[in-house]
């Protein structure tokens, strides 16, 4: 698995910028704001009330193609 729950928002778009349209998908329009800088994916899905391994999954299979 490429991404995991505990990287940041701000590091997964810039390893993975395909990543951008999954994260737009989900409402998390994160990657453009100051929260991306620190926060990660995990407490940024929560935020959204997003599932988290539902999340996790759908990045991973754009990141790895």
């Amino acid at each position: 698995m490429a991404i995991t729950k505990d990287m940041g928002i701000g590091e997964i778009v810039a390893k993975y910028p395909n990543t951008v349209e999954v994260f737009r998908n989900y409402g998390m329009k994160c990657f453009g704001c100051f929260a991306a800088s620190f926060e990660n994916i995990e407490q940024g899905a929560v935020a959204h009330g997003i599932d988290i391994d539902v999340l996790i999954a759908d990045l991973n299979k754009v990141a790895l193609e």
